[in-house]
């Protein structure tokens, strides 16, 4: 049996402006997904995902046949989408896929979390055909790719896109002041697919938003107060609410909290990075929010 792992992700800084060339953090969590394959002797593979309480959410078997696989649940979203990530996985190696598979996905944690539930799997993907996972992003999923960044790296990044090239640079980031940093699970996932294109038709010149989110990444990174740190994170809060047309998190849900909001993701259902001086547990679970986790059990 063969097995492969990638780290999960979140965006600090850039989200919807990674897309155009922004400067951006993103951090790999200490959550991820595997993948584990074994070869049959068959033409079908069988495939099952489980999620972090090892309960299978998905299975199907496909039959490979010329060049092409037949589901047994044709019509299934997740079985369509599947079929087209394999599919094109061989057409970047004719060699993948020359035999038959048992597979089995293994999240370790929730999928609808937003860390990365498909970015893993096409990076695991990609390492089984032995091609570029950036290739198979661009020809499946689409999107900036700095989760694919996240799902390759161990460490701290900035991700930025220049002249159709992917900068990715490891950089060390250990704010001294994590102890205040936490994030919070929303519990209503969005779909980044429709949240870029809804920026799309929203932002017209962000050229100005670019310059100024290349320096407050830059400048978050080196930041050595909680203050400063907060100051950046309203400064960038309110240039994406700008380019998007959305009220920032704390004004919409939050605003008699003491501390600092950042909205992460598609903005308004994954996490948000709660910067505070004392214990914000208490506050969002009185407002229903469950799920508080502490930056250093989340971040690698």
């Amino acid at each position: 049996m063969t097995r492969f792992y990638s780290n999960g992700k979140l965006l600090i800084t850039g989200e919807y402006v990674v897309l155009d060339g922004a400067l951006s953090l993103a951090l790999p969590t200490k959550y991820g997904q595997y993948l584990e394959i074994e070869p049959t002797k068959t033409n079908t593979i069988t495939w099952e995902s489980k999620d972090e309480s090892d309960t299978i959410w998905f299975e199907d078997t496909f039959t490979i046949s010329n060049s092409t696989l037949i589901s047994k649940n044709p019509k299934n979203p997740i079985s369509q989408r599947l079929t087209q990530i394999l599919l094109t996985a061989q057409t970047l190696n004719p060699e993948f896929l020359n035999t038959g598979y048992n597979v089995i996905s293994r999240l370790t944690f929730p999928r609808n979390w937003g860390l990365g539930s498909s970015s893993t799997l096409l990076n695991n993907i990609a390492h089984w055909a032995n091609i570029n996972p950036f290739q198979l992003l661009d020809k499946t999923f689409g999107g900036s790719g700095y989760d694919i960044a996240c799902a390759e790296h161990d460490t701290a990044l900035t991700y930025q896109l220049q002249n159709e090239n992917r900068n990715i640079t490891p950089v060390h980031f250990n704010p001294i002041f994590k102890e205040h940093l936490y994030f919070v699970y929303l519990n209503q996932k969005q779909n980044s697919r429709d949240a870029i294109a809804n920026y799309r038709q929203a932002s017209k010149n962000n050229l100005n938003a670019i310059s100024e989110i290349n320096t407050i990444t830059n400048n978050i990174i080196a930041c050595k107060s909680v203050s400063e740190f907060n100051d950046l994170l309203k400064r960038h809060e309110n240039i994406i609410s700008n380019l998007i047309q959305q009220p920032v998190i704390k004004t919409r849900l939050f605003s008699d909290f003491s501390g600092e909001l950042k909205s992460l993701g598609a903005w308004g259902g994954d996490f948000i990075l709660v910067s505070s001086t004392e214990n914000p547990e208490p506050y969002f679970k009185a407002k229903g929010f469950q799920t508080i986790i502490k930056y250093q059990d989340l971040i690698l």
